[in-house]
């Protein structure tokens, strides 16, 4: 299909706060922290705790995030982006139709954004699939 998807969980603090990422990361067991220089209205540099392995994600994150839930408005978006990676581990986003499925989610998160899956070419092309977002 020329697309991939990536679930991506991950944590940004400012540099001065990185011992608390480094802390999530030896609990967990996984994942890398990186240096992101775009600092925007800060004065450090961001520093990003991210796990993106699809087993440490359904075998760490997302258990321990489920049995100790969120208790703020990012807790509907943690549901949501389980919910694409328990369909990615069956298989859902091999398909046009799994990955329009995916792409309506995931559009619902965090920005808001509309998926740019969903005006690409190859979704535009699926008549069937368009109907059904309607």
């Amino acid at each position: 299909m020329g697309w991939q998807l990536q679930p991506v969980f991950s944590v940004v603090q400012g540099e001065s706060s990185v011992r608390a990422l480094e802390l999530i990361q030896d609990y967990f067991g996984c994942g890398r922290i990186y240096r992101n220089r775009r600092h925007d209205n800060h004065r450090e540099d961001l520093m990003q705790y991210q796990v993106s392995r699809r087993a440490d994600l359904l075998s760490k994150i997302i258990p321990f995030f489920e049995a100790n839930p969120l208790r703020t408005v990012k807790s509907e978006n943690f549901r949501k982006f389980a919910e694409i990676c328990r369909m990615m581990e069956q298989g859902v986003h091999l398909t046009i139709e799994g990955m329009r499925s995916i792409a309506l989610i995931s559009q619902t998160m965090n920005t808001q954004k509309r998926s740019r899956f969903l005006e690409s070419s190859e979704a535009i092309r699926q008549p069937a699939l368009l109907d059904a977002e309607s």
